[in-house]
């Protein structure tokens, strides 16, 4: 019985090697949460106490299930961008469900509907839609676009560019997001089931006004280029991705322009306890993000 108690109290966690998964097993194992890792490749599991790994990926779905048996709750990030990356996602839940979990916290995307102007955030729709018809009791967070990644916008001119229009996103940072994670996963049976949290920062920004902010923090000029959808895509072209790549990143700008991401939500500082961070209170915890911003 002993065995069963530690058992069902065990997370299961994807994504550990990643920067918001990581982020959410490290808080965990400092608060003595039992954990198991699931990661594509064993020999990069970080070693945290309370936590042991195994290898799976999400289209391997025997590999999936075997890897998540014994836990009750599973924190499903989302996988990298792909063609296939609802079937992945349908892989990993069905796995998760045949395996016993019970609860499943899945990393979703802010606007997640089946026509959001950003394309990937159509897979985080039928995602979410495949979870809720499995029966298993379900939170969803719905992060905007990460802080973390704004100083990689600019290229190496220090130019943001893209079809956001004058539209406004509420960047939210990877630690505000692995903090409302952890809440989540640590409360009490039952309180956060059945709920969709919107993840944002305090204020929603145009990119404007972003790159304004970007170059008083940096002293570097940076500033913000509106293109047309079409000077999106062609400006995208020359990197030789493939054209469903080219459409999500040309997108994410779009969906800015749209008003999908001109949303504040309280929900950093009602699951965590603390504000959310603000582009300034971000870049100064972590200068060396603006060593990325070019002039």
């Amino acid at each position: 019985m002993g065995d069963d108690q530690v058992i069902t109290h065990t997370i299961g966690i994807t994504g550990a090697t990643g920067a918001v998964g990581g982020r959410v097993a490290a808080r965990l194992a400092r608060r003595g949460v039992a954990q198991r890792l699931i990661v594509r490749d064993i020999n990069r599991a970080p070693e945290l106490k309370g936590a042991s790994a195994a290898m799976a990926a999400y289209e391997d779905t025997a590999a999936f299930r075997r890897a998540v048996r014994g836990t009750d709750t599973l924190l499903l990030v989302s996988a990298t961008e792909a063609a296939d990356r609802v079937d992945q996602h349908i892989g990993a839940v069905d796995a998760a469900v045949a395996a016993g979990v019970s609860r499943i916290v899945y990393l979703s995307f802010l606007a997640a509907a089946p026509a959001a102007t950003f394309t990937f955030a159509r897979d985080h729709f039928y995602t979410e839609a495949h979870i809720r018809s499995t029966g298993v009791a379900f939170t969803f967070l719905r992060p905007s676009l990460y802080l973390d990644l704004l100083p990689y916008w600019a290229d190496e001119n220090g130019v943001v560019r893209g079809p956001a229009g004058q539209g406004r996103v509420a960047w939210v940072s990877r630690d505000d997001v692995a903090d409302a994670a952890v809440a989540v996963l640590t409360s009490a049976p039952g309180t956060h089931d059945g709920r969709t949290y919107d993840i944002t920062g305090p204020e929603a920004v145009t990119l404007s006004e972003t790159v304004d902010r970007l170059s008083a923090l940096t002293r570097k000029p940076v500033r913000y280029l509106p293109e047309t959808w079409e000077e999106a895509l062609a400006s995208r072209r020359g990197s030789g991705a493939p054209e469903w790549a080219i459409e999500g990143w040309a997108s994410s700008y779009a969906a800015i322009a749209t008003g999908e991401m001109n949303v504040v939500s309280p929900a950093v500082p009602d699951l965590t306890g603390h504000p959310a961070q603000s582009i300034e209170g971000f870049l100064r915890k972590n200068p060396s993000a603006l060593t990325h911003v070019h002039s």
